[in-house]
């Protein structure tokens, strides 16, 4: 697979030649990546998280865009069981969930009568200060077992300790580790990991043995990502999937700041996909159109 190494200060503008393939970046232009071998025009593939042993979609559903003491967006807006519902009837089996989200009992409701088989459910840990309404931070089998029930779900897929920066964070979150590991012996999650929220803290993800999947903020213009420099996030994303460890891209819009401009969309999707290293990419939907818009876009232009 052909590879573009991205020079610094590369991402500046943000003019798109549409339909060829390049995109146009002030007087800079860089070629968009080829596909990752295997991915087709299907938002709704299987496609594998590294080596983790969960398979899902292509396309995922984030339910926390400005998620926060357990309120989002969807929540505030009383559109968040309607909203994950839809996406599952669109195809969508992956849903992203977070304590701090306040999403989990919305999810369940949407899943309500589903084959649990049929969907991934993901969820965080938050371990920080503040994020949630209570000072406590329980240990992680106590906190799974609430998020069990809030789910109405026997297993959860994927468990992850929230929002990660220090670069030393292996060390400090040992303890919740070894809970995770052996809630994963015991099948009552398949798969634990991180979001992380700094490239140290990314980086120390790379040599750990314990890391399943990585939730990593990835775009073409550096925007709400780990570095102002998209080149230097990709090259951490590709030691990570060479080691083996399952990639979720998100904050593929920026966190939002360019959700309506269907040019940067269309050329962040084409760049975080043919980096070839994203195995899949989550969105943070508000409104049953957005669905249709990404999912129109990834059949339409992925292989164009």
């Amino acid at each position: 697979m052909k590879r573009y190494k991205l020079t610094r200060r590369q991402f500046v503008s943000t003019t798109v030649t549409a339909g060829a393939g390049t995109v146009l970046l002030g007087k800079t232009a860089f070629v968009i990546p080829e596909l990752k071998p295997g991915l087709n025009n299907d938002p709704f593939q299987l496609i594998a998280l590294g080596k983790s042993g969960l398979k899902t979609t292509l396309l995922g559903m984030g339910t926390g865009f400005s998620g926060y003491n357990r309120v989002s967006n969807i929540t505030r807006a009383a559109m968040a069981e309607s909203m994950i519902r839809q996406a599952y009837e669109k195809g969508i089996r992956f849903f992203d969930c977070a304590d701090s989200y306040g999403t989990h009992q919305y999810a369940a409701g949407a899943l309500k009568g589903i084959p649990r088989e049929k969907y991934t459910l993901s969820t965080k840990i938050w371990v920080g200060q503040a994020g949630i309404p209570e000072p406590d931070r329980p240990d992680a089998n106590v906190a799974v077992d609430r998020f069990r029930k809030e789910l109405n779900t026997d297993y959860l897929d994927l468990v992850q300790i929230h929002c990660m920066t220090d670069k030393n964070w292996t060390d400090c979150q040992k303890q919740q580790m070894d809970i995770l590991e052996n809630l994963k012996a015991r099948k009552i999650i398949r798969a634990h990991g991180v979001s992380v929220h700094s490239l140290e803290a990314m980086e120390a993800c790379v040599n750990c043995s314990w890391v399943d999947v990585v939730h990593v903020r990835i775009n073409p213009w550096g925007e709400s990502m780990d570095h102002k420099e998209p080149a230097e996030v990709a090259a951490v994303i590709d030691r990570l999937h060479k080691a083996g460890k399952g990639v979720i891209g998100m904050k593929i819009t920026g966190n939002g700041s360019f959700r309506t401009d269907p040019e940067k969309i269309e050329a962040s999707l084409k760049y975080v996909l043919g980096l070839g290293t994203v195995d899949m990419i989550i969105a943070g939907f508000e409104m049953p159109e957005q669905i249709d818009n990404y999912v129109a876009r990834l059949k339409n232009n992925l292989l164009a």
